[in-house]
């Protein structure tokens, strides 16, 4: 679903972007407004990460090869990672630096009707655009509130869009509150304060988004909620009495690893712990369809081999980290 919704959205998005940069670079020719400069290249740096977006998602899909034995799932998170920069540096920074130029050498707006026509259009296509990420979005969200989905999300598309599109939306009422000010005052210094707002705006953006994928590049574990279906799917309470261990890995936002040491009744036989192991990772995939990579090790349960958790030399990361 959330492959399928963030493409709807990213579609949606790289539409109204795409036609609300024209317009915004038309008012701006016509008007030498900064504000309208600065949104005009907004929009551009949204469209490219739209963009980056789609080909990170087409990429993700590339079957799994001997050197990338996992697939490309996390592909969509390195181009999500690139979206953040291109907002940082070509959005945010350029916005910053023309809101400055404006704020210290202020020239008259010409024609002040072009950005306020251009603007009101742009809120109205960026509306568009939000409500098709806020319905895809809503869909996959559940019981969670929106900054908590934003943090928990696997899937990077929906959640860039939903930020893109709220700063958009913020920096379309700041570009008109600017320019209104300008006219209003006749003190062109209103446009450039504007601009340089929208340029604050979209570097806490980018900061968010950049910390967000970071988090799924290093990789994260699946939400708690999974973490128990799991962990009820693999005991049968007859051959598999309990899971020692367990640690997932998200290896893309619709592809999850599973590693984990169970226990057995020592008195089983070799034959009938591998056919207890191949009926757990059915219930483990029908309880959690993502679970793609499932690797089990079974043992005898003790209590103090359970409390140890995994060997702190063989874990990655080091020791003490009960993962999940």
């Amino acid at each position: 679903m959330s492959t399928e919704g963030g493409t709807k959205a990213l579609v949606a998005a790289l539409s109204a972007n795409l036609g609300i940069a024209v317009s915004k670079f038309v008012a701006f020719a016509f008007s030498g407004s900064s504000s309208m400069l600065a949104e005009g290249v907004h929009s551009i740096a949204d469209s490219g990460n739209q963009v980056l977006l789609l080909v990170g998602g087409k990429r993700s899909q590339r079957a799994a090869t001997e050197e990338h034995p996992f697939g490309y799932g996390r592909e969509r998170y390195v181009y999500g990672f690139l979206v953040s920069i291109v907002l940082f540096s070509i959005g945010g920074m350029f916005a910053i630096y023309e809101g400055y130029e404006k704020i210290a050498h202020p020239h008259e707006l010409e024609n002040w009707y072009w950005p306020v026509g251009v603007l009101v259009f742009a809120i109205l296509l960026e509306g568009y655009s939000f409500l098709t990420a806020y319905r895809e979005a809503s869909k996959d969200k559940g019981q969670h509130g929106w900054p908590a989905y934003i943090r928990r999300a696997k899937a990077p598309e929906l959640p860039v869009v939903l930020l893109e599109d709220t700063g958009a939306l913020i920096g379309l009422v700041l570009a008109l509150g600017g320019v209104g000010l300008t006219v209003i005052t006749g003190d062109a210094v209103w446009d450039g304060i504007g601009t340089l707002c929208i340029g604050v705006l979209l570097v806490v953006i980018a900061l968010v988004l950049a910390l967000e994928t970071k988090s799924l590049l290093i990789g994260e574990s699946a939400d708690a909620e999974v973490v128990a279906r799991i962990r009820e799917a693999l005991v049968d309470h007859d051959t598999v009495t309990s899971v020692i261990h367990m640690r997932t890995l998200h290896v893309g936002p619709e592809e999850l690893l599973v590693a984990a040491k169970i226990g057995v009744n020592a008195e089983d036989s070799a034959a009938v712990v591998a056919e207890a192991i191949d009926h757990a990772e059915v219930r483990v995939r029908k309880a959690v369809p993502i679970a793609r990579a499932i690797y089990l090790e079974p043992d005898v349960y003790s209590e103090e081999k359970a409390l140890a958790g995994p060997d702190a030399d063989a874990t990655p990361g080091g020791p003490g980290r009960n993962a999940h």
